[in-house]
């Protein structure tokens, strides 16, 4: 029996214990057997833990559920991703709800370099459909994982284009892997587990219950670069999913439609709050992104002369050493809070010392 495979698990199955208490459990004491083999006053002193919590640690009993679990999971060859798992999606880690442990069975890489999360409405128009198609078409050349919710409607068409068209794709599942939903899609998701696979947080014999979609939705923005949404109404998964990219500072695009159309009301309500970049064309997630192919130019070297505060020299020595860095590893490498960053990186432009490409990337101006 793996016994740090035994804690990671048990520590999901502890009341009041969720993904945003482990991680400061985790970052605290290290790994999860030591989080058991803690004191109570150890646990009681961890910010957001407290006495209640420290003590359904020790009282938690219930291995024999978690070494079934490892039983189905060896037998299944299913992959458990914790947070400190080399292979954990390291998009995720920028989250502060990051799941504790991922179950994932499937080839693809989690951490490829561009991910695209394509979500929609489950009663997709034809127009919705061939949006989908064209932009995953145009997704083709640039290596990309697209990532989707194995729902009816927009994510499956999502899925089975990207098969198609030979893309690996991810499906992320609001239940256990012992199980499928919606069945009709067993045969989809069984190819794509040979170009791309399923993922899901949810240990087995976890059933599709409404609140485990929104947990799920997190996972699919969390995961990707940028989220698309292409049909939707005001309320639903899709806009929960974009809410949460938006917050997570991912990139957000959604595609217009009809004003009069309730599928195109989400989409368009995005747009007007400007929470979504106005998609037009699917060639416009490329440039918005920053992923065309373009010739290194050699670097050059470069001394500055201005002024700068504490925090801007901390964000241009991150900068020298990177050629390009998005927001999220400025917010990780900096250890500045998010408003520092902000106003050190907007003060840098002004200065002319950095540019701000498409995709919220920075780079020194040479």
């Amino acid at each position: 029996m793996n016994n740090d495979l035994l804690y990671q698990i048990a520590l999901t199955l502890i009341p009041n214990i969720g993904a945003v208490q482990s991680k400061l459990l985790i970052d605290y004491f290290g790994n999860a057997e030591n989080i058991f083999k803690a004191k109570i006053k150890d646990l009681s002193s961890v910010e957001g833990i407290g006495s209640l919590r420290a003590k359904q640690i020790k009282a938690f009993e219930n291995f024999h559920l978690v070494e079934e679990e490892i039983k189905f999971i060896e037998k299944h060859q299913i992959q458990c991703l914790f947070l400190t798992n080399e292979n954990y999606p390291k998009r995720l880690l920028h989250c502060y709800d990051a799941p504790t442990i991922l179950y994932y069975k499937g080839n693809a890489n989690l951490n490829t370099e561009k991910i695209v999360s394509i979500i929609g409405t489950r009663s997709n128009t034809d127009y919705g459909k061939q949006i989908t198609e064209d932009i995953i078409e145009e997704l083709m050349p640039y290596n990309v994982l697209i990532v989707s919710g194995l729902a009816f409607g927009i994510d499956a068409i999502a899925h089975k284009t990207a098969l198609q068209k030979n893309i690996p794709t991810i499906g992320v599942l609001a239940h256990g892997l012992d199980t499928m939903y919606p069945t009709q899609h067993k045969s989809l998701a069984k190819e794509m587990l040979l170009n791309g696979g399923l993922l899901t947080e949810f240990r087995k014999n976890t059933k599709p219950d409404k609140f485990n979609f929104p947990q799920r939705n997190r996972i699919v923005a969390g995961i990707s670069d940028a989220t698309i949404v292409v049909e939707t109404a005001t309320k639903g998964g899709s806009m929960i999913t974009a809410e949460i990219a938006y917050n997570y500072n991912r990139d957000v695009f959604a595609v217009p439609g009809k004003i009069y159309d309730n599928k195109s009301s989400g989409c368009l309500s995005l747009i007007q709050q400007n929470k979504a970049v106005l998609l037009s064309k699917p060639s416009q997630l490329i440039e918005e992104m920053g992923w065309q192919q373009k010739k290194k130019q050699p670097k050059k070297q470069r001394e500055l002369f201005i002024e700068l505060s504490t925090e801007e020299k901390i964000i241009v020595d991150i900068l020298k050493q990177n050629e390009s860095i998005g927001i999220d590893d400025l917010y990780l490498q900096s250890g500045l809070s998010s408003s520092n960053v902000a106003a050190a990186i907007l003060n840098l432009e002004l200065q002319n010392v950095i540019i701000s490409l498409p995709g919220k990337i920075y780079q020194l101006k040479d």
